[in-house]
Order: structure tokens, then sequence, then C-alpha cells
């Protein structure tokens, strides 16, 4: 980043907070006095306003034209979005060839920054900087909250996506276990991957047509079981399994760490043994429930807010069903117990440079960063919803209140109250919000890539990790052996694993170079 983009940044908020503040919420300094009066009022925006929006339905509380938090959200602000949603939930795939039609609606959703990042320096994005002068509840936020005013930038210092705060805890991901069952057996929670190898047996012996251990999107949650290992790093189709490691100080490629290499193997016995499905790297979300909700797997890792999604559906025929929070195993007797830092969105609002109505686009975005569109789309409407910071109507858990109001829904937030969420949790689930934060692993740096940077990791980053799963898939399934990891190693070599360490390794030079100018 330039040194000229964060004076720019921070004249634009017209206060100074070093951009690479790392402050937590509560040791932030109280905005100015000008600055919150002029973010107490809602924005003035046109009425009878009309924005086509590309948005994301997700499964678990699919897209519903219907939802309260829509009227609630023209009521107050004059604005109706005309929403369109990607064929087969691809949002990403149907970013791109949006962007590439030149055909935008006036808002996109997107789930990472980095595709943002992409759009926007390509020059289908607007730089929400260029608006903030005219956006006072985004300026007065940006100030309260500068470290995720700051995780949004772009390399170039512009910042193509609205930033996001308050919703990352419900992105927590943590083990799971069926307590219940363990009672039964008279199992304890296992510390490490042997003893969490001997419990596995048990349960196959107990239950011989499940698989104890289940999870679900293949080879996805590799992320979370690699930080008991020391190897937390991401295995999704557009991430690079790339770390930064704080015991030395630099950044590195998992996939070929000895660590990585151990949980691998740990994976190919249970396997072997039927202690994880065969099919494992087919089975969905409505197949990961069906195994989970009868009585096929007894430990699993997901969203915390699962704890909450079986034990509502599941108590009603078998009052003694618990699904509960388990501590994540250490990799090793001894080793950390840690999952991997989850907690963080990087989705949010993207207004396309297409648009002839970014000024008014601006002006309904600016709405969400008051204390008003906070509490609305946190917890609806007085007197509807909502009675004060509590709900008025009983909701079975999180899941049920989304799917019955569209309350904290995929483009229905940017910044939310995260005691919403809270409050319609069961007690296991609050206790396990405040247990699991306790084994949480190291946050890794938000970085910002170049167009050329992100062009490398788009083709040949594409390219290594579709070698990566690959192979990952054949480890564990047993068509390739394990006497044959130092030959994986050095086709990850020569595929260029290097380059996209370096890459990495310049984001955060450049990162830290910008706040110490």
């Amino acid at each position: 980043m330039k040194k000229k983009s964060v004076v720019m940044l921070a004249t634009i908020m017209s206060m100074s907070f070093v951009m690479g503040a790392c402050s937590k919420e509560n040791s932030v300094a109280t905005p100015s006095a000008a600055s919150t009066a002029a973010a107490s009022s809602s924005s003035s925006v046109p009425k009878a306003q009309t924005f086509k929006f590309l948005d994301y339905s997700n499964p678990s509380w699919p897209y519903d034209a219907n939802w309260k938090v829509w009227g609630y959200l023209t009521e107050k602000t004059g604005v109706k979005l005309d929403i369109q949603l990607p064929p087969g939930n691809l949002l990403e795939d149907a970013l791109s060839i949006t962007v590439a039609s030149g055909d935008m609606p006036d808002l996109m959703w997107t789930q990472t920054k980095a595709t943002a990042d992409k759009f926007g320096q390509q020059g289908a994005l607007v730089n929400i900087l260029d608006y903030v002068k005219d956006m006072p509840n985004l300026k007065a936020w940006m100030e309260k909250y500068p470290t995720e005013a700051q995780n949004v930038l772009s390399s170039n210092g512009k910042m193509y996506v609205f930033p996001n705060q308050g919703l990352g805890e419900s992105n927590r991901r943590t083990w799971m276990y069926r307590e219940d069952v363990f009672k039964k057996l008279g199992l304890a929670a296992p510390t490490n991957w042997d003893e969490l190898y001997e419990t596995l047996k048990k349960l196959k012996t107990a239950y011989p047509d499940s698989y104890p251990l289940t999870f679900r999107n293949g080879l996805r949650y590799l992320y979370d079981f690699g930080a008991g290992f020391n190897v937390p790093a991401e295995v999704e189709k557009r991430k690079a399994s790339v770390f930064f490691d704080s015991a030395s100080k630099d950044w590195k490629y998992a996939p070929i760490q000895n660590e990585y290499k151990t949980m691998l193997t740990y994976l190919n016995k249970f396997y072997k043994e039927s202690l994880i499905p065969k099919d494992f790297l087919t089975i969905d979300t409505k197949m990961w429930q069906d195994i989970v909700s009868t009585n096929r797997a007894f430990v699993t890792l997901d969203y915390m807010g699962r704890i909450d999604f079986y034990n509502s559906a599941l108590r009603k025929d078998n009052p003694q069903f618990t699904m509960n929070y388990m501590a994540p195993p250490a990799g090793w007797a001894g080793g950390p117990r840690k999952t991997a830092f989850t907690a963080v969105t990087e989705e949010g609002f993207m207004v396309s440079s297409k648009s002839t109505k970014i000024k008014d686009v601006m002006k309904y975005m600016d709405f969400f960063y008051s204390e008003e569109g906070k509490k609305l789309v946190s917890w609806g409407k007085e007197g509807d919803t909502a009675s004060g910071n509590s709900f008025t109507t009983k909701y079975a858990d999180i899941a049920d209140l989304r799917k019955k109001t569209g309350l904290s829904t995929d483009g229905a937030y940017t910044w939310f109250d995260f005691n919403a969420h809270i409050s319609v949790s069961s007690p296991e689930l609050q206790a396990a919000y405040k247990e699991a934060p306790k084994y949480d692993g190291e946050k890794n740096s938000t970085l910002a890539f170049t167009l050329e940077e992100q062009q490398i990791l788009d083709t040949k980053g594409d390219s290594l990790n579709a070698n990566r799963d690959e192979n990952f898939s054949k480890f564990i399934m047993g068509s390739r052996n394990f006497s044959e990891w130092d030959k994986f190693v050095e086709e990850q070599k020569k595929l260029g694993y290097e380059e996209i360490v370096n890459i990495y390794r310049n984001a955060d030079k450049r990162a830290k170079a910008a706040v110490k100018k």
C-alpha cells in the first residue's frame, strides 16, 4: 500500500488514527462529538428507489422475497431491492460472469475480499472511499473501528467492499460430539488424536453401521483439523494453503510440512477402518445432516450454531439427544489444542462502477452504519420482532430466526449486534461461545494483493491447489502411498508453491511498511 493511500484514508475519515492500529473495540477512542452527531441521524435516502442486487441464497435458510427484513429496510430507507440469485448458488462464478458481461446490477454481494480486490482493480467496482465525505455514519464507524476499515482496503489503498463487523463470530467452527452417546458408553472426550482414534473405534464397535467422525464438503475442514497440528491453512478452491507461522515469524506452505503428513496419516487410518465415510469427498450439507441425525455420526466439526440446529430438531423425538461443544484434540500428546480461527467474515456489499445510481446507493448503504441501522438488521422492527434488546417471539434457534425473518442473512446486514444471535441460543450454545475462544488458533493477517499477484494466485495457484487436493484425497484413501510423500512435495515445488508463498510475504511486507509510514 502506498503512503499516499494511507494519508488519503486518514484525511477522508477526518481523524488521526494509525492505519495499522490493532486495538480492540473497547480500546478505540470514542468518535468526535461532531462525527457522532452527524452519524446519529439516518442518511437522507430518496424515496421509491429500486436497486438491482446480486445476492446469495444459503441452503440452510433459502432466500425468501417475503422476509420481514426486506420490508423493514424499505420502510426505513425507501429502497427496494430487486434481488437476483446465482444459478446453483455459485455466487463467485456468477460474479465473474456478470462482471465479464459488463451488465452488472447496482449492488453485488461477495463472500471473499479477494474477489472485491480483483474486480475493483479491474475497474468494475466503485472505490467507496471516494464517497465517504457524504456518508456520515460510515465515516464515524471507520473512526470507531479502524482495524476493520483497514482490513478491507485493497493493495492500492482503495476500498471496494463495505466493511463488515459483528457477525463474524457466527462463522466460528468447532468440534462437536454426541454427549449423550458418550455418556451412555462411558467415553471421555479425546484430548489428542491418538485418543480420538481409540474413541472412534469404540463408537464403531457399538454402532457398526456408523461413521463415527463425519464432516462435509470434502477437504474443506482440513483447515480446522490442521490447527491441532500447527498447520492451520485453508483448503478451498480459491484459497492458497499458506499460513503465518508465529514461531519462525514467516509465511509457510502447509501441505508440504511434516505435521500435515502426520494429520493425513491419521485420516488414512480412519478411512481404512471406516471411521469416516468412504464417500467423504462428496458428502454435502444434506447428506451430512442425515448421517448426524440418524445415529451414524458422533463426532463432527462445523459451525458452532449447529449445536442448536441439531438439538432443537431432534429432541422432539429423542429428548436425550445432545450435541455439544468438544474442546479440540491436539495432534499429538501434549501438543497444541487449537481450533482454526474462523470467527471472521469477508462477506459484504460491492457497488458496480456501471451503476447510474451510485450516490443513491451510497446513501442507502450509509444507513447500515448508523445505530438505528445496526439495531434494525440485528433485532428487526421494534414492536414487531423486537422489544428493546430482546425478541418478542420465541425462535427455536438462530436458523429458525433466519428462516422466518431474514435477519442476519446475506445481503441484509453490515454492522451487526451479535447479542441478537446469543439471545436465541440455548444455554449449551451460549456456554460454547464462552469456552471456544480459549482454544483459538492464531488469526492470519488480512492481506491485499495486487492485480498481478491475484492473476498468479488465480492461475498458478489453481493448478497448485488442484494437485494438492488430488493428492490429499489419494493419500487419505490409500491410492497413493506415503512413501511417495517426498515426490509429492517435489511436484508441488515444480508447480510453484514457493512463488505463492513469496506473494504472501511481499503482501505482508507491503502492509507493514504502510503502517510504519
